[in-house]
C-alpha cells in the first residue's frame, strides 16, 4: 500500500470494544506492541472490523509528539511507545526524527528544529512517541 503516512504498522486486531458513535480497536503489532485506535462505528462498520482481522494503522509523522527523560510522567495519549534516535534530517523550520521503536518497528515523527534542540535528540538519544487513539487510521484490505 502506498500513502502518504510515514508510519504504517501491520497488525492484528486483538480486542474491539463496540460503542453508539466510536469503536475503540485494539491492535497487536510485530512484536507483541498494542496500538489503540478509536475510529467511528460507521468505519467499523464499513470496513468490517472484527477480532482476528488484519489491518494496518497509519498515522501521519506530524501527529506524532515525541518527549525525553518522561518515565516519571503518565501522558492521556493511549499510545506511548519508547524507542532510539536512529536520525535527526534538518529542515528550514522541522525536522524528521526517525526512532527504532524497543520492538524493533521504525517510527518517524515531525517536529520543529525548536524542539528537536530543546530535547537534544540526536542518534542513540532515547525518546518516546506519543500520539491519541483518534489520530490513528485503519485501512483493511478488499
Amino acid at each position: 500500500m502506498r500513502t502518504s503516512a510515514r508510519n504504517q504498522f501491520n497488525g492484528v486486531i486483538s480486542n474491539l470494544r463496540q460503542g453508539a458513535v466510536n469503536d475503540e480497536v485494539e491492535v497487536t503489532l510485530a512484536g507483541g506492541s498494542k496500538l489503540a485506535a478509536v475510529v467511528t462505528r460507521d468505519s467499523s462498520q464499513s470496513l468490517n472490523l472484527a477480532v482476528g482481522k488484519d489491518v494496518v494503522a497509519l498515522v501521519k509523522a506530524p501527529w506524532i509528539v515525541l518527549a525525553t527523560g518522561a518515565d516519571d510522567l503518565q501522558f492521556s495519549a493511549r499510545n506511548q511507545f519508547t524507542g532510539t534516535v536512529s536520525a535527526v534530517i534538518k529542515g528550514a523550520v522541522n525536522s524528521e526524527v526517525l526512532l527504532a521503536l524497543d520492538g524493533g518497528l521504525p517510527l518517524a515523527a515531525v517536529i520543529t528544529n525548536d524542539s528537536v534542540a530543546d530535547l537534544e535528540l540526536a542518534a542513540g538519544k532515547k525518546a518516546t512517541a506519543l500520539f491519541k487513539a483518534s489520530s490513528v487510521i485503519l485501512a483493511v484490505k478488499k
